[in-house]
């Protein structure tokens, strides 16, 4: 009877356990798909930049995420070989990104100029930001 007892009280556990587990599951989604229009961040970063003169403008250099949104871009303007670059801050509407089916590459296109980018407010890669 004693065994019994003990059968039972672990079955209970292991089922309740086991409810416990497929309800949290059930309620929260914890994979998803890749849509043909999304984008990977790997092919944003190191991207170049240009306006609708085609003149290179910067470079996607980083993304912004805010509650699992992005809510920039940090595009590097000027320097040269990592040297003094300026880095700012531009919303992710202000930037279009596009793939190209038969060259199969991406673009990026901003409505603006070298000398705006440079003028803009810096970004610096300090503190939480640090690398």
């Amino acid at each position: 009877m004693r065994t019994f007892i003990v059968a039972l009280a672990a079955a209970a556990a292991i089922s309740s356990s086991a409810m416990s587990q497929s309800a949290t599951t059930s309620t929260r989604e914890v994979y998803v798909k890749a849509r043909p229009t999304d984008v990977l961040s790997s092919n944003l970063i190191d991207l170049n930049v240009q306006n609708s003169a085609k003149e290179k403008i910067g470079e996607i250099k980083d993304i912004v995420m805010s509650n699992g949104q992005i809510a920039g871009y940090i595009v590097s303007a000027g320097g040269f070989l990592g040297m003094g670059e300026h880095y700012v801050i531009v919303s992710p509407a202000a930037v279009k990104v596009n793939y190209s089916e038969n060259d199969k590459k991406w673009s990026a296109t901003m409505e603006t100029t070298k000398d705006a980018l440079k003028a803009a407010p810096e970004f610096k890669y300090e503190g939480r930001w640090k690398k």
